[in-house]
């Protein structure tokens, strides 16, 4: 193979080895100071292994029929057909690996990467000009790969490992659904295509969505969401009227909240800090939506890492609503929903399509089963 290079090497020295084996990575991007670079920060941590770069996305195709990878770094400006229509491919070759995006793309072109997570890539990451690698870019690519983990084969994780343990499920809500509310970050983009395949046309109630976004990339993404999901899809503003089969989405720098005027359901944007960090996040939209709405409020909590979430769904929940919660074998990173089973907060764990169903199904037959 020209291009591709799989390495015979560990990548880390001598000494005490780690609990899990390395997690496996493979780089494409067809800047040799990129791949350099990329390659040296990644040496720098032990629970990491270069399997093998490639310099195009059809190098990269042909090099994981013979090397097995958890993560495919991968930049979208390159030669030939390019990482962006590459995707399905790479994530087909890849047996069950995850796609990270390392591109400068990532920052300045929001139709590029919105389009990217909905074809699967798994998170995104701007990739500096020439010369700004500097510690911070280092730090946060680790902590993504490691959010990222292993690859899904449908095996166990390759080391022991502690088992995750899910809460209780709690009893079905026996209440007519008045508001869905979605919240979702790393890989969420995807699974929100997912979900919206598998959902009716029409299920009669207002459709909230906090996802974890940069600002610049919120008009796209609810433009790419309304084809997705055949409804009407809009960045929320401030008054805004919730209406039956219409998707409002969190602008990036204020709270999507749930409000009501004179029997009418209006979005309010909120701009104060929230407890788990994020802007915008997915606690005060589902705690405002149990506070207005009660047992008629309906929160999913799809893939991504953290906990935002957990506060919100807990007073939903305290409040007579229900949460479902994505299941860890389709989650890109299980750390929201998987905060929210773990407090036994979910009445039900499922992929989004299996979501999507239950949804329905409270949405048309006033039970969520």
């Amino acid at each position: 193979m020209t291009g591709a290079l799989a390495s015979s090497r560990p990548g880390h020295s001598a000494g005490a080895k780690p609990a899990a084996r390395p997690i496996k990575l493979m780089i494409v991007d067809d800047s040799m100071v990129a791949r350099a670079v990329l390659s040296r920060m990644i040496d720098s941590d032990r629970g990491f292994e270069i399997a093998a770069v490639a310099g195009t996305a059809e190098d990269a195709i042909e090099a994981l029929r013979q090397v097995m990878v958890d993560i495919v770094l991968l930049d979208l400006e390159m030669p030939g057909v390019g990482g962006l229509k590459s995707i399905p491919r790479i994530l087909r070759a890849a047996k069950g690996a995850k796609v990270l995006i390392v591109s400068s793309l990532a920052e300045e072109g929001a139709e590029e990467t919105v389009a990217a997570l909905a074809l699967g890539a798994a998170d995104t990451l701007p990739k500096p000009g020439t010369g700004r690698f500097n510690g911070r870019f280092s730090e946060v690519l680790l902590a993504k790969l490691r959010a990222l983990g292993y690859a899904d084969r449908g095996g166990a994780v390759p080391a022991p490992q502690p088992a995750p343990t899910a809460g209780v499920l709690r009893p079905p809500v026996d209440v007519p659904l008045k508001l869905l509310a979605i919240g979702a970050s790393t890989g969420g983009i995807h699974a929100l295509g997912v979900f919206f395949a598998a959902l009716p046309d029409r299920i009669g109630v207002p459709i909230l969505v906090t996802q974890h976004l940069p600002p610049p990339f919120m008009t796209v993404f609810a433009r790419q969401l309304s084809t997705a999901a055949r409804r009407e899809a809009l960045v929320a503003e401030d008054g805004m009227a919730l209406l039956p089969d219409r998707i409002v989405v969190a602008p990036g720098e204020a709270h999507l909240l749930v409000d009501e005027i004179g029997g009418h359901l209006v979005a309010r944007l909120l701009k104060t800090r929230s407890a788990s960090g994020c802007l915008p996040s997915v606690d005060p939209m589902l705690a405002s939506a149990g506070a207005v709405l009660g047992a008629g409020a309906l929160g999913v909590i799809l893939t991504g890492m953290g906990r935002d979430g957990l506060e919100g769904a807990r007073r939903l929940v305290e409040a007579g609503g229900a949460i479902i919660a994505q299941d860890e074998r389709s989650s890109a990173v299980w750390g929201m929903p998987r905060a929210v089973a773990e407090a036994a907060l979910a009445c039900a764990i499922l992929p989004p399509d299996k979501i999507a169903r239950r949804v329905a199904g409270r949405a048309l037959e006033g039970l969520c089963k």
